[in-house]
C-alpha cells in the first residue's frame, strides 16, 4: 500500500508546492464539506480510508463541482462501501510487478526498458490505483540511495530506457531526482528518460524553477507521460505548468484509465482528448482498468471499452485517440484491445 507518509515538514523557506502537499485534504468529511455534500448518501468507508488513505490535493479539489456527488473527479478519490467487497479475478498484484523486481526497486518487464520505482509517496491517492497493494517499504529504489538500482542498470546494457515510476517521482525532491539522474550519466547505453507522473496535473505547483532547471540539464530525450482521466482536471494552473514543460524540450503524453462512472462516454473522452491536446499533450494509452483489489466497481467491461474507442475514433482525429490497451502480467508490452 501507498504508505501515508508526507515530505518532512519544512521551513518558511521550503518550495510553495511542499507546503501545499503538507495542506492535501486528508478527511473525508471534511472533502465532502467543502463540496457541499452530505456523507450519508455516498456510501463512505471508513475502513477503505484506513487501509489506503484518503489524499488530494486542495487545488484539485476546487477543480470538483459543488454539490454533485457524481463529479467526475471526486469518484477518483473518494473511499467508498464498494472498495471493500471481494470480487473474484481482483488481486493484490494485478499486473505482476512482484514477479519482475529483484528488491532493488528496479521492474524489468519490457524490452529495452527498465521502470524504477523512484519512491511510494504521491499527492493524490487514486482509488483505481494498481500499486495500492505495492510493498513500498522493500522495493522502493531509494531505499538504498540510489546504489542498487544503477548497479543493476548500469550492468544490463540492454536497457535503453529508463522510465521513473512510483508513487510518483515529481514527488521526491529537486536534489533527490538530480542525485538519482547523475548516477545514470555515466552509462552510455541509457538512451531516453520517461517520468510518469500525475502531479504537473494534480499539483502544478510542482512545476516550478527548480524542476525544470533539473529538466533542462539532462543529456537525453525526456517523455513525460500524465495522467488525467477527464477534462475537468485541466484548468488555467495546469496549462501553464504544462507550457513551461514544454519550454524544456519535453515530449508530454497523457495515459488515461477507463472507469466507469468518470470517463465512460464518447463525450467525456473526446472531451478528454481534446482539452489535453489543447494544453499541448498528446493522448497516449487508455488503459482497460488494472484488476486490482479494490476497484472492481470501476471496471467497464472490454465490449463496451472497445465499443467507446471505436465511437471516439469515428469522431476524432486519429493522432486525438489514444491507444485502448490492458497490461497483462508475463506480457512483453500493452495488449491492445
Amino acid at each position: 500500500m501507498i504508505p501515508a507518509a508526507l515530505p518532512p515538514m519544512q521551513s518558511p523557506q521550503a518550495p510553495r508546492w511542499q507546503r501545499l502537499w503538507r495542506e492535501a485534504v486528508r478527511d473525508a468529511g471534511e472533502l465532502l464539506g467543502l463540496l457541499g455534500l452530505e456523507p450519508a448518501a455516498l456510501g463512505l468507508s471508513a475502513e477503505a480510508a484506513r487501509q489506503f488513505p484518503l489524499r488530494v490535493p486542495r487545488g484539485f479539489v476546487s477543480r470538483m463541482r459543488r454539490g454533485d456527488p457524481d463529479d467526475p473527479l471526486l469518484r477518483q478519490v473518494l473511499p467508498v462501501d464498494a472498495e471493500m467487497q471481494p470480487v473474484p479475478g481482483f488481486s493484490l498484484d494485478a499486473v505482476g510487478d512482484g514477479a519482475a523486481t529483484a528488491g532493488d526497486g528496479v521492474i524489468r518487464k519490457y524490452n529495452g526498458r527498465a521502470l524504477l520505482v523512484a519512491t511510494g509517496s504521491c499527492a493524490i491517492n487514486c482509488r483505481y490505483c494498481f500499486r495500492r497493494h505495492f510493498p513500498y517499504a522493500e522495493q522502493t529504489a531509494s531505499a538504498s540511495g540510489w546504489e542498487a538500482a544503477l548497479e543493476r542498470i548500469g550492468a544490463d546494457t540492454g536497457i535503453e530506457e529508463v522510465i521513473l515510476s512510483g508513487g510518483d517521482p515529481l514527488s521526491l525532491s529537486d536534489a533527490k531526482l538530480a542525485a538519482l539522474t547523475d548516477g545514470l550519466r555515466g552509462m552510455p547505453h541509457v538512451r531516453r528518460l520517461r517520468i510518469h507522473s500525475r502531479l504537473p496535473v494534480v499539483l502544478p505547483e510542482r512545476v516550478d524553477d527548480g524542476l525544470l532547471g533539473w529538466l533542462e540539464s539532462l543529456p537525453w530525450p525526456v517523455a513525460v507521460v500524465l495522467h488525467a482521466n477527464h477534462a475537468n482536471e485541466f484548468d488555467g494552473s495546469v496549462d501553464a505548468a504544462l507550457a513551461r514543460l514544454r519550454g524544456t524540450g519535453a515530449t508530454l503524453l497523457n495515459q488515461a484509465v477507463l472507469l466507469r462512472g468518470v470517463n465512460d462516454s464518447v463525450e467525456a473522452l473526446a472531451a478528454l482528448s481534446t482539452r489535453g491536446f489543447d494544453a499541448g499533450v498528446v493522448p497516449y494509452y487508455l488503459h482497460q482498468l488494472d484488476r486490482v483489489q479494490g476497484a472492481a466497481h470501476f471496471e467497464v467491461d472490454d465490449a463496451r471499452a472497445r465499443a467507446l474507442h471505436a465511437a471516439l475514433a469515428a469522431r476524432l482525429s486519429g493522432y486525438l485517440v489514444p491507444k485502448l490497451v490492458r497490461e497483462v502480467a508475463g506480457d512483453p508490452g500493452k495488449r491492445p484491445l
